[in-house]
Parts: structure tokens; C-alpha cells; sequence
């Protein structure tokens, strides 16, 4: 656990999942910055209605939980980061309202404060959903790292919520600040999108901020040509499910199988509920579980776990992601239970495999990604 020093007061944060030996920040330069802001400019004012938008491990909501804002993210291990850090801090849950990302948020709101997401999808739905909650004196304040902040990004506040400038960088980061324009007609959300992939019958529905919310990508098609398919009951196990297209192949190749659709983003559950709805309706036996991987998954309980597991937490790359991940998959199988896992060559995820199953076979690869096959 390190000690954030601001202006606010000293806070114990720590990310979640802890590790005793966390070698990354639960904050970075841009919520130093954004705390300093707000102290220099007398914010927020006592009784101020205050909104904090894809805080990464509720670095800005613990600093500010005096204030009792609300704080909408889609991650729900930034939810057990805030939940964590309040209580390291002498705070409880009540201080704060956290929300999930397709929550409705209950303004107006006099501040706002946007730590800016690394997708410009998530953040032009952010916008849109808080444009409702504005009113002429709204104070709305972006941070980020300046790596993070481009033209693109300052377009979008423009177009939604109305003029809109940049602070001076300092340690690379960034602050924005945008006024609301009540005249400005930025028209419909378009989000959620959809897609219609060749191994599906009907099109993908995918919310703002889901992995690959376009097109199908590269890994993905390579494993759904190899995914197993059988008439046995079984169950399988979407791991970081993100729209469901992998399961929803499973589903439809192993007509007998219960499945469980697992990922810690709020809106990459609901987009896979609505697909799996419009493909089987309520035919088939299946979960959607919004959690911190299979961290809370009976034991032995899966014959299949079919994984695309990422290699970052938030916008931070974290290499023990899909070690953790796998060793819940272990634990979660039964014997003879197998995990298959797609990944990019470079990461080397069957060194991982190997140290956790004992083994692991190719059952597929090309120039960029692999497809591998573990069994307990």
C-alpha cells in the first residue's frame, strides 16, 4: 500500500486485487493534478452535487469522500478498489454512491470530474449519458495523461457538451475543462452498436466500452474455428467474456452445455446477456456474473473454460492478470477439465500454463496469435 499526498490529506490506496509487492500506483499524475486543481480553486463548494466519471482505483473518490459524491465506473474491480481504499482511510461505503456504468446517475450535478478512458467509445458514451445532468453553472473537469488526451478527445467535449480548453501539461498529464452550451444539439447516443460476424446467425449488440465492439478480432476468429463441440452435459465457462461471441459459438456447438458468461466489465455482461437473449431466449440454462474473474467460482465445478484474457488492468499493462486468471481456471475445473486460451505469440502464455497445469498443446496458431489447450 503506498501513501498519495495531496492537498486534500495523506491517503493510504492500494489496487485491487492487493499484492503485498505492488509495483503500480492506485493513482497517477493526473489525479495529483486534478486534487491540486480543486484545492487552488476552491472545489468543490460545500453541498455541491458532485459526479466522478471512470475513477481507476477511487483515488479521486477517497480524497473527496467528504463531499459524498457519486462515482460511476464500469470496472468492477475498481468498485472493490474504492470500497477498499474508503475503509483503509476511515470512510465507509455510505460516504460515497458508486454505480455502474449503465446506471443513471441522479443530478444535477454542479461538478463533474472525467478521468479520460483510453477508448474514445467509452468516453463519448460518458458524455452523452451525463449531458442530462448539466445546467448553466456546471463545472466539468477531464484528466488524463497527456499520452491519452488528443484532438479527437477534446472534439468529443466539444460536440457534447460544449467549448471546451486544456490546462498546461504537468508530469505529463493533462486537465480539460469543458462548458456546457444548453443551445448545442449533439443528437442520439450511438451506443449500443452492432455487428454481424459470419459464425453468428444474428448481429452482436456491444456497449461502448467493450473489447473489440467493431468487428470480430483476430484471436477470437481463430479460436472460435477450433472450439470444441459435443452433445454431453458440461459446463462452459466464457472467461473475460466481452460480448459473448465466444460463448454464444459454444453454446450453439454444444447444444447440452449450461453456460456462464464471466467479465469484470459491467458493459461487456449486458451486451453478452442481450446476445445470448436474442440467439436462445430463455432455452437455455446460463449465468452472467459481473466479478472479479472466477474468484468467487465453485470449485471443480466447469468441464470447459474458454479464455481471451487480457494483459491490463484499467489502462495499466499488468502482466499478473492472466496468471491470475489462470490459476482461478485451475481451480475451477474439474479433473479432466480443460481451459483453452487464445493470445497474442508475444506473451507467452504457455510458459504460464505449463507452471500451473504441468502441460499445455498448440491446437492452433498463425502468424500473431495461438490458440492453446490445458487439462487438469
Amino acid at each position: 500500500m503506498q501513501t498519495l499526498t495531496v492537498p486534500q490529506g495523506e491517503f493510504k490506496l492500494a489496487r485491487y486485487p492487493y499484492r503485498a509487492k505492488e509495483q503500480l500506483r492506485a493513482w497517477d499524475a493526473a489525479d495529483e493534478y486534478l486534487l491540486h486543481h480543486l484545492h487552488d480553486a476552491g472545489l468543490p463548494a460545500q453541498d455541491a452535487a458532485m459526479l466522478i466519471l471512470n475513477d481507476d482505483s477511487g483515488a479521486l473518490a477517497t480524497a473527496l469522500a467528504p463531499h459524498h459524491p457519486q462515482a460511476l465506473s464500469d470496472s468492477y474491480l475498481t468498485h472493490q478498489a474504492t470500497l477498499a481504499n474508503l475503509q483503509h482511510n476511515d470512510h465507509t461505503p455510505d460516504d460515497i454512491r458508486l454505480l455502474h456504468s449503465l446506471a443513471e446517475p441522479t443530478g444535477p450535478f454542479d461538478l463533474i470530474l472525467c478521468k479520460v478512458p483510453k477508448s474514445l467509445s467509452f468516453l463519448e458514451d460518458l458524455l452523452h449519458r451525463i449531458r442530462p445532468h448539466l445546467h448553466a453553472k456546471t463545472r466539468l473537469i477531464g484528466a488524463g495523461m497527456a499520452r491519452n488526451i488528443h484532438t479527437s478527445t477534446i472534439e468529443l467535449f466539444e460536440r457534447i457538451i460544449g467549448p471546451t480548453r486544456t490546462s498546461l501539461a504537468q508530469k505529463k498529464a493533462r486537465l480539460i475543462f469543458s462548458t456546457y452550451d444548453n443551445a448545442l444539439d449533439p443528437g442520439p447516443s450511438p451506443y449500443p452498436t452492432q455487428y454481424a460476424p459470419a459464425s453468428t446467425e444474428h448481429a452482436l449488440i456491444s456497449h461502448a466500452n467493450v473489447f473489440s465492439r467493431e468487428r470480430l478480432d483476430i484471436g477470437t476468429r481463430l479460436l472460435l474455428e477450433h472450439l470444441p463441440a459435443s452433445n454431453k452435459q458440461r459446463t462452459i465457462i466464457d472467461l473475460c467474456c466481452g460480448n459473448g461471441i465466444i460463448g454464444l459459438v459454444a453454446a450453439m456447438r454444444n447444444p447440452q452445455a449450461e453456460l456462464a458468461f464471466v467479465d469484470e466489465s459491467f458493459m461487456a455482461v449486458a451486451s453478452a446477456n442481450a446476445n445470448f437473449q436474442t440467439a436462445f431466449g430463455r432455452t437455455r440454462k446460463v449465468s452472467f456474473i459481473v466479478g472479479d474473474g472466477l474468484a468467487e467460482a465453485a470449485k471443480k465445478s466447469a468441464e470447459i473454460i474458454l479464455c481471451n484474457p487480457p494483459f491490463h488492468q484499467q489502462q495499466a499493462v499488468d502482466n499478473a492478470v492472466p496468471w491470475r486468471l489462470f490459476q482461478q481456471s485451475y481451480a475451477a475445473l474439474k479433473k479432466g477439465g480443460e481451459l483453452w486460451v487464445v493470445g497474442n505469440r508475444h506473451l507467452d502464455h504457455h510458459l504460464k500454463l505449463k507452471r500451473i497445469f504441468g502441460h499445455c498443446d498448440t491446437v492452433a496458431s498463425n502468424r500473431k496469435f495461438v490458440v492453446l489447450r490445458a487439462k487438469k
